[in-house]
């Protein structure tokens, strides 16, 4: 089994490095608060949360493994459960990855588990580690906590997605590529999954913050209910890059259609311009012997002479309109949507220490 837990006794006295047997006794005392912290849940860590706390196995099920549930709120009397998202950094891929987060509250301890290394739970927890502030303020502001941090470090890849974003027009109009639409899609399919993140947690913050729960007193639900005004604000945030991702699709396929109409307009001069020239090779490939030119010394070399000079021409209009250039520019600076890791570090050290009451 992967767990920490700590224990903040009646007396203020924080326990670290606590084992199974002193977590079933601080559970039992039903005094103080207990958190403990489940990663990497596998089946014997949800025989353990069976065992120890007697969680719902329906509430444990969904902890068991890396399958991601959706976001939700359930009561089970005496604790709820809560299920939140987040933005999985653990892994770089080309799609923005999801990471889950799962709350056991209960009057007097906060059971939370994630199968995906998550830094608002590090954060938190280093926090608690200097001086417990978190937990002396009861589950509820633990709960808030975590789910705090959680939604606050989600903020940067969507401004990363708003760079990349502004950065796709500017490409697409100036110089579309297939890199271009294939970034353009990954960034709306990344839009998309924050979406179906980001709509349904909106609704669990608002029944926490309502006063749905019992647990969740009614000094702490403004705090649950500012959690939630982060939610709509990225929600609203990330519906405007799904609204830019389909007008930088449109732009792309607007400059595509733009560039072939031109490339047929440029392709039709060079056939004009052409036109004399294989009229003049037609007039003295004939073989009429009064043709006067036929005798000119430096007829031959005249006429080849003309031939290249518009030939060159043609070339050098080409060679200017950047329809032959060694490469094409790619759009490098949108590959990615990685976030810079003290970028994140900084974002979760700057989240408050302890709820003003």
């Amino acid at each position: 089994m992967s767990f920490k837990a700590y224990y903040l006794s009646p007396d203020g006295t924080l326990h670290r490095d606590m084992d199974r047997q002193h977590i079933e006794e601080a559970f039992a005392s039903k005094e103080g608060l207990l958190w403990v912290d489940v990663s990497d849940t596998t089946e014997q860590d949800g025989e353990f949360l069976l065992e120890v706390f007697e969680f719902h196995y329906l509430a444990v099920e969904n902890c068991v493994g890396t399958r991601i549930n959706p976001p939700k709120v359930d009561s089970f009397g005496d604790h709820i459960f809560i299920i939140c998202h987040g933005i999985d950094y653990s892994t770089q891929g080309e799609l923005v990855g999801v990471s889950e987060l799962g709350l056991f509250v209960g009057s007097h301890y906060v059971v939370s588990n994630h199968n995906f290394p998550l830094i608002s739970i590090d954060t938190i927890s280093r926090l608690v580690e200097e001086d417990g502030s978190h937990m002396r303020h009861g589950a509820q502001f633990l709960a808030h906590a975590m789910l705090d941090a959680l939604v606050a470090l989600a903020l940067p890849t969507i401004d990363k997605m708003t760079e990349v974003a502004a950065t796709i027009e500017e490409e697409a109009i100036l110089n579309p590529h297939h890199t271009t639409l294939s970034v353009t899609l990954r960034l709306k399919r990344s839009a998309l999954r924050i979406h179906r993140t980001m709509a349904p947690q909106r609704e669990v913050m608002n029944r926490l913050s309502r006063g749905d729960y019992s647990l969740i007193g009614e000094e702490a639900r403004i705090f649950y209910r500012n959690v939630y005004d982060n939610i709509i604000r990225m929600e609203d945030l990330n519906q405007s890059l799904i609204e830019r991702a389909d007008t930088a699709l449109s732009l792309y396929l607007s400059a595509v259609a733009n560039r072939q109409n031109e490339t047929m307009r440029v392709l039709s001069i060079v056939a004009s311009i052409f036109l004399p020239l294989s009229l003049l090779a037609g007039i003295y490939g004939m073989n009429f012997e009064n043709m006067p030119e036929l005798k000119w010394p430096w007829a031959y070399f005249v006429v080849l002479g003309f031939m290249v000079t518009v030939a060159g021409g043609v070339l050098w209009t080409f060679w200017a309109k950047k329809w032959v250039s060694a490469g094409s520019k790619r759009v490098t600076r949108a590959a990615t949507f990685a976030v810079d890791a003290e970028h994140l570090r900084s974002i979760a050290n700057s989240l408050r220490r302890r709820p003003r009451m």
